[in-house]
């Protein structure tokens, strides 16, 4: 399955989960949750894939960038990755998001 198409699915249903830096930029941009969703539900394409070492883990993981327009023509930045818990529940981890400063 595309994974955009994937990360769009887990928003629609709301199995986000948000680290406390997306939640620090989001408050310090006054984002909400809706509007983060509204602009990768919106977005046409994943910006870039990017391969990163996860810090705690050591494991390598895909963190997918996506830059999406709320319905409001409001420019987002979200960078997350998709993660499996139990086998089963899957999430898509928000790790940053904020206003985009480049369009």
């Amino acid at each position: 399955m595309d994974a955009l198409v994937r990360i769009k699915r887990l928003v629609v249903a709301r199995d986000v989960l948000f680290t406390e830096k997306a939640e620090s930029e989001m408050a310090s941009e006054s984002l909400t949750p809706e509007l983060v969703f509204e602009s990768i539900v919106n977005a046409p394409s994943i910006f870039k894939t990017l391969r990163s070492r996860n810090p705690r883990t050591g494991q390598v993981e895909k963190l997918y960038v996506i830059k999406g327009l709320t319905f409001d023509a409001l420019d987002i930045y979200t960078k997350g990755k998709i993660v499996t818990r139990k086998g089963v529940d899957v999430f898509y981890v928000l790790i940053s998001s904020k206003r985009s400063t480049d369009v």
